[in-house]
């Protein structure tokens, strides 16, 4: 009674997993699919590394000028910026690294 109980869970549990495992056309890499994020990585990463010059630059005038409130402001949106930079970069790797796998099949 327990065996047969046992066994029906595990292979609930199996059928259940196997139902939530994401297929390729599912997981948004069937095709060409794979570019479009690409592109918007590289686009996120060309917006953030701009902001993080502005900021910069804001902070390099704030310095001058003896505004140190909004220095000290400035070097906090720049710390932002800067793992905003990082972020988009490992996730542009992890992209590329994807398709690279997908396209040899690994």
């Amino acid at each position: 009674m327990v065996r047969k109980l046992v066994r029906r869970l595990v292979t609930a549990a199996a059928a259940g997993g196997a139902a939530f495992t994401p297929a390729a056309a599912s997981a948004g890499w069937y095709g060409y699919g794979h570019r479009a994020d690409i592109r918007a990585d590289r686009r996120d990463l060309r917006n953030d590394r701009a902001d993080f010059r502005r900021d910069f630059r804001d902070l390099r005038r704030d310095l001058r000028f003896g505004r140190f409130g909004d220095a000290s402001r400035d070097l906090a949106d720049l710390r932002r910026d800067r793992q905003d930079i990082r972020r988009d970069q490992r996730d542009l790797r992890r992209d590329r690294r994807d398709l690279f796998f997908d396209r040899n099949g690994y």
